[in-house]
């Protein structure tokens, strides 16, 4: 069964640091395009990280540039979003989510995303 399962996430202060990961099943991420969203209460969904199937091209929201990083362990086919220096701005639901390609002018888009996982809840407090 083709599959996204997240872990990580809770509650944290603001400044401190949670890390997300996103196991994968029935695909490789290696020859996948990542990327990691996030929907606060009331808002829709934006777009945090992304990476393409070289780990080397990472791209970011404004909104997390320098204080996230996403990652990828093709070992364990495990996709990560560190996220430090949290503000209470960061509480959404993160969601990863893949497809075998997307190109770069869309990598934002949610649309273009093929498999969701299934959610999981950052809370930062202040």
């Amino acid at each position: 069964q083709v599959q996204l399962v997240q872990s990580g996430g809770g509650l944290v202060q603001a400044g401190g640091a949670l890390r997300l990961s996103c196991a994968a099943s029935g695909l490789s991420f290696s020859r996948y395009t990542t990327a990691w969203f996030r929907q606060a209460p009331g808002k829709g969904r934006e777009f945090v990280a992304a990476m393409r199937t070289s780990a080397t091209n990472k791209y970011y929201a404004d909104s997390v540039k320098g204080r996230f990083t996403i990652s990828r362990d093709n070992a364990q086919n495990t996709v990560y979003l560190q996220m430090n220096s949290l503000q209470p701005e960061d509480t959404a639901v993160y969601y990863c989510a893949t497809k075998e390609w997307v190109i770069l002018s869309a990598l934002e888009r949610e649309d273009q995303y093929r498999l969701w996982g299934q959610g999981t809840q950052v809370t930062v407090s202040s």
